[in-house]
């Protein structure tokens, strides 16, 4: 078996406008189509891939509830999405991965779930980061 990438992500939230919202203002997913399920939900696509399932629940995660640790994508464009996120006042860090040099910019949706959008050396180098 061979894995190739990430196929998609769930996540539980109690606030599906406030994440639909965000992920297209932030990362620029797009809703579309989902298969008729009899709970509610939001599939957010990233060009034709469903990378993001939403899974709408009753109330927000307490303490102790199970929680995602992160996800991550790969991108390109790291000067545009740096200006995006300051723009749209989205707190961030950045971090080098060492050895490695990728840089992971890390970043939490409405529901504080841990992302990370990763960009090669070349493009952390150009950036000056």
């Amino acid at each position: 078996m061979h894995l190739a990438q990430l196929d998609h992500v769930n996540v539980r939230t109690a606030n599906p406008e406030a994440m639909i919202e965000w992920y297209g203002r932030v990362l620029d997913l797009k809703p579309g189509a989902r298969p008729p399920f009899k709970f509610p939900g939001a599939w957010l696509y990233a060009g034709d891939v469903a990378a993001i399932h939403l899974l709408e629940v009753n109330r927000a995660p307490k303490a102790g509830d199970l929680r995602l640790e992160h996800f991550a994508f790969s991108a390109t464009g790291l000067t545009e999405f740096i200006a995006r996120l300051e723009r749209e006042g989205v707190d961030y860090r950045t971090r080098k991965v060492p050895e490695w040099g990728i840089l992971q910019v890390n970043l939490w949706d409405p529901d504080r779930n841990h992302i990370h959008v990763d960009f090669s050396p070349e493009e952390a180098v150009e950036a000056g980061l």
